[in-house]
């Protein structure tokens, strides 16, 4: 994308210059100017059906955050918009409260809060907490439904539906939802690579097909026990299994003619996680509050890859054998007490234990003239794997202290100090054990200058979550070159010091809200591609902490009502994100950006609804600035690229509250491009023997969806 910052700069001023202003504003402002409050009959004209949808009216609302941005690992963290439901935070990772909009319907929910302050009153933190207030009603329930079939490019048709049964009686209320959502994937990629004298090498034509469908099961429950005290308990059981078949094509260009090799990979996989979560809070007499919350999980994966190389009589030979299983669990449980100090000042003080495993196991087998072929290895000869089966677990403490201060009826400063404590040990093949111990310091204040302007200035220390899967040797599916990748067994958290200041302006008269912020960030043990070789002539990498380095990031947001040109129900949203990151590569000793790290995106969209029709449809245009977006490894370096990505749709409700909708994903049928240069030996040789130009993409996907309650 040829786009200059300083073009880019001129975007989302017009749209502001658009916007026009007016002297009211038409959602109510809480009495702190830092809440906005949406009444459900703010959401009437357009007839939404779900809460999902009421939010999606809502300018400036987002549930999303970037690559440094985040709140760090635990459940007190927070990037991005939060959700709350009725105050409280779901006590769920994988059944979290933003999954549950579209189970709730619109006729249930009372207001919609958007809490831009900071309290010790609230369960969540976030760049702002969106509060979904249900109605109180003795004894009600709605079922909502959904029935949708997406067509992708190949024509492979498949269907999916999700239903939900919300009710409440009494003091206890209930969402139940079964889902099966269709994930069928159709890859085809296309290589084309040329030898060090830029001579032709070869081609590749890649067809990948992953056959999908994820089922999955909930059920969020809570209880009102007296007027004190409450408890809510959450549950989740889901299987995506995921079946990839995958044809390949190897032409030799060196020889004439032509030589062509045929693979065939086959790759069932199966997957399957459940969690439960729960917690219980009383509130005293006196105003304070004590709050328990726990969180258990599980992941299960599992997958063979077994590749074939495909004869001119069709017959096959098994060439490759990998077999990979892992289970990942997870305990948390949190404990808070929140009280009042003084006035405009109250305390939050509390501890998390964490427990996380990991239980991995990897098999490769190849078809070696020496060795005895093994059932277990797919009939092949095995081969070991250094650091194939491991445990890894790490056991975390962090006891925790907030202090929230009104400063002035206009101003809030949030203080927190974290001590995070953890052992990360890993037994089976390698034996190692190690203990951690950080301070992780907060700050954030917020400056209301205007009930709709507001500042904001946050310093904050983030430790990220490791990868555990980084820890153990696992398939390779970057490289059709490499079976495996190696791993580490001494790898170290990734910590993050954060300074972003920001600015809010929502414009009066509910037209829209224009946002911006600029950040820099400086991480330590930045975690990316070391070297693991244990000798120069058998070359090998994996994750490991390559040193410090810093990011910068400028965010422009605008969402904003068409009312210059009498179409307020015309909402048009743009955002241009500028960053560029440093640090120390250890293979060349240059100064890059950090792996993968994108220069920028700007994204373009509108949504316009048609209320006398019962109508809107939208679409969004997104791109990322290419150039410099790099992954370095020991012996290759990647570049990527990609096109535009354009996501469209139209949606109408007919038969008073049943919604149909069309979806166009990757409309254009955008596609990804990586060149990926190898080198003779480590890239410190500077000498290049091969270079790769592969493009993929999974085209264009059309969907229907019809949903509605009763």
């Amino acid at each position: 994308m040829k786009f200059t910052l300083s073009k880019a700069l001129i975007y989302i001023p017009l749209l502001i210059a658009a916007a026009g202003f007016s002297a009211k504003i038409s959602a109510q402002t809480a009495d702190d100017d830092a809440t906005v409050v949406y009444s459900a009959s703010y959401f009437v004209e357009w007839s939404p059906v779900t809460a999902q949808d009421m939010l999606s009216r809502i300018p400036g609302v987002s549930t999303g955050g970037g690559r440094g941005g985040g709140g760090g690992r635990g459940l007190g963290g927070g990037g991005g918009d939060q959700i709350l439901i009725d105050g409280k935070r779901v006590a769920g990772k994988n059944n979290e409260a933003s999954s549950q909009l579209a189970r709730i319907a619109a006729s249930k929910v009372s207001h919609i809060e958007i809490i831009r302050g900071s309290s010790a009153a609230l369960d969540v933190r976030g760049s702002q907490v969106i509060n979904i207030v249900l109605l109180e009603a003795l004894s009600n329930s709605t079922i909502s439904y959904e029935i949708n079939t997406d067509r992708y490019l190949d024509h492979h048709v498949q269907p999916g539906g999700k239903i939900a049964y919300t009710g409440q009686t009494g003091d206890f209320n209930y969402v139940l939802s079964a889902e099966a959502e269709p994930r069928y994937d159709h890859t085809v990629s296309k290589e084309n690579s040329r030898l060090g004298d830029w001579s032709p090498n070869d081609e590749v034509r890649e067809d990948r097909i992953r056959e999908q469908t994820s089922y999955s099961y909930t059920a969020n429950l809570g209880y009102v026990l007296d007027e004190a005290s409450s408890v809510r308990f959450n549950a989740l059981y889901s299987e995506n299994d995921n079946p990839t078949e995958v044809d390949r094509s190897i032409k030799n260009l060196r020889v004439t003619p032509n030589t062509i090799r045929q693979e065939r990979d086959d790759i069932p996989g199966e997957q399957a996680n459940w969690e439960i979560g729960g917690d219980y809070q009383y509130n005293f007499a006196s105003g304070n509050r004590f709050r328990l919350l726990f969180i258990s999980n599980e992941n299960d994966r599992s997958s063979i890859r077994e590749r074939y190389l495909i004869a001119d009589d069709s017959t096959e030979e098994k060439n490759l054998f990998l077999k990979s299983a892992s289970t990942t669990t997870e305990r948390i449980v949190r404990t808070a007490y929140s009280m009042g100090l003084r006035e405009g000042q109250d305390l939050e003080m509390g501890v998390e234990r964490a427990q996380t495993t990991l239980d991995s196991s990897l098999l490769m087998g190849l078809p070696l003239s020496s060795g005895a072929p093994s059932p277990a290895y797919g009939g092949l000869v095995p081969v070991p794997v250094t650091n194939a089966n491991s445990t890894v677990e790490e056991i975390r403490y962090e006891p925790f202290v907030v202090h929230n201060w009104q400063v002035s009826p206009r101003m809030t400063l949030e203080s927190s100090l974290i001590y995070e404590m953890s052992e990360i040990s890993q037994s089976g093949d390698v034996s190692n054990k190690r203990d951690f111990d950080f301070f992780k310091p907060s700050l954030d204040f917020r400056f209301n200058v205007t009930p709709q302007f507001q500042l904001k200035a946050i310093l904050h220390k983030i430790v990220q979550q490791l990868s555990f899967s980084d820890f153990v040797s696992s398939s390779n599916n970057r490289d059709i070159d490499s079976n495996t990748e190696a791993g580490n067994a001494n790898l170290r958290q990734e910590q993050v010091w954060r300074t972003e200041f920001s600015a809010e302006y929502r414009l009066p008269d509910d037209q829209g809200v224009i946002d911006g912020n600029i950040s820099y960030m400086k991480h330590f043990d930045v975690i990316e591609r070391i070297d693991v070789s244990t000798s120069p002539a058998s070359l090998q990498s994996a994750n490991g902490n390559i040193g410090d380095g810093i990011m910068y990031n400028m965010n422009l947001n605008a969402a904003i009502r068409m009312n210059i040109i009498n179409m307020p129900n015309l909402l048009v949203t743009a955002n241009l994100n500028v960053q560029d990151s440093e640090i120390t590569d250890p293979f060349l000793g240059i100064d890059r950006r950090f792996e993968n790290y994108q220069r920028g995106r700007f994204n373009l969209g509108f949504r316009h609804d048609i209320p006398g029709l019962k109508m809107n449809y939208g679409l969004n245009w997104s791109n990322r600035f290419d150039g410099g977006m790099k992954r370095y490894d020991i012996d290759n370096i990647e570049t990527q690229s990609g096109k535009p990505f354009v996501n469209a749709f139209v949606q109408f409700v007919a038969f008073e509250d049943v919604t149909f909708r069309f979806d166009a994903r990757n409309a254009i049928n955008g596609s990804n491009c990586r060149r990926r240069e190898r080198f003779l030996g480590p890239i410190s040789s500077g000498t290049i023997t091969e270079t790769e130009f592969n493009c993929f993409s999974s085209g264009r996907v059309l969907s229907l969806k019809v949903s509605g309650n009763f």
